[in-house]
């Protein structure tokens, strides 16, 4: 019998990369295989339309390569509920009410929103979903009483805000209808790979990533132009390894520390060539990721039944957030006619 119950979600953008493999995806197949969680998986479809409402075609075309992300990681749909949040009306009413319990002042220090309000560069044209949007993950966090959420690093001010709405929700109606979750996060180091490019952040918007679905080919020319240590131009020159995205790679990735101590050790005395280590982390990534892509290339064969496992697991999550919506119905009083 599972004792936690966890929930977890991507917004279908494009393919998931390999920062979303180590900063997520990567605990919940973990967590799922470990009997102790009922899993629910969502593809957040309307949370993506918050900033890209003008290009729907965009969240149409990604969802079932999401979808097959989730299974070629091993995400199982037979041990967790792999759902889409558009087809769960229940989040919608949820989300209502909660934004009743917060104040707009409050949406707008959140840190993470602060940041990805920068990062995308809307200026004073934010749009109100995306402000809003912590409410509306509560909303999905609280509807199936999910009291773990594995995350990255970044997303604790995203965890604390849902916590400070449950608070407030079980306070002002008397009741303890609603779990306050957890973040449950990846190893210290480990929550967030930086872009190929040697930016703070692999993302999908800059283009600085390695695909969950990329080729073998396509690893080795992004392995290639990854960024190293600018000043070590010859073989003999003594490297940097702080900053130098290679060795952060390898940091993460590579099971072999001993080794990985070695190189560096050698790269900053002198007498390691770039090209060297890159090759090295290219068999260390390809050795993560080809099982990844075969698992993806077979069930990529039948869309199909990828999008019918999509609407069986989402027929399923309305069930459970139906049944949450009643409780709150109940504490909050709108039951009028029951």
């Amino acid at each position: 019998m599972a004792q936690h119950i966890m929930l977890t979600a991507d917004r279908p953008t494009g393919k998931l990369h390999i920062g979303h493999y180590i900063g997520s995806l990567k605990s919940r197949v973990e967590l799922q295989n470990n009997g102790e969680y009922q899993n629910f998986v969502m593809i957040a479809d309307m949370q993506a339309l918050t900033d890209n409402a003008r290009n729907p075609e965009k969240i149409q075309n990604s969802l079932l390569q999401v979808a097959l992300d989730y299974l070629a990681v091993g995400l199982d749909p037979n041990k967790s509920t792999i759902f889409v949040q558009s087809q769960i009306p229940a989040l919608n009413e949820l989300t209502m009410y909660y934004l009743d319990l917060v104040t707009l002042s409050r949406l707008e220090r959140n840190p993470t929103v602060k940041t990805e309000i920068q990062q995308k560069q809307f200026g004073e044209s934010v749009p109100a979903g995306f402000l809003i949007y912590p409410v509306s993950q509560t909303a999905d966090i609280t509807a199936f009483k999910a009291d773990t959420v594995p995350v990255g690093d970044d997303q604790e001010p995203m965890m604390e805000q849902a916590r400070e709405i449950v608070r407030a929700f079980n306070n002002t109606y008397q009741c303890s209808v609603l779990v306050e979750p957890q973040g449950y996060f990846p190893p210290k180091g480990q929550g967030r790979l930086p872009g190929l490019d040697g930016n703070a952040k692999m993302s999908k918007s800059l283009n600085n990533a390695i695909y969950l679905a990329d080729s073998a080919d396509e690893l080795h020319r992004k392995v290639m132009q990854m960024y190293t240590d600018p000043h070590h131009i010859h073989v003999n020159d003594p490297g940097q390894v702080e900053g130098n995205t290679v060795f952060e790679y390898l940091d993460v990735f590579d099971p072999d520390r001993k080794h990985v101590a070695e190189l560096k050790a050698q790269y900053q005395h002198g007498g390691l060539g770039d090209v060297t280590v890159k090759k090295y982390l290219e068999e260390v990534l390809d050795a993560v990721l080809a099982p990844i892509r075969n698992r993806r290339a077979e069930y990529a064969k039948d869309l199909g039944e990828v999008a019918r496992m999509l609407q069986k697991g989402s027929a399923k999550a309305n069930i459970t957030a139906n049944q949450t919506l009643e409780e709150v119905r109940a504490a909050v009083g709108v039951n009028y006619f029951d």
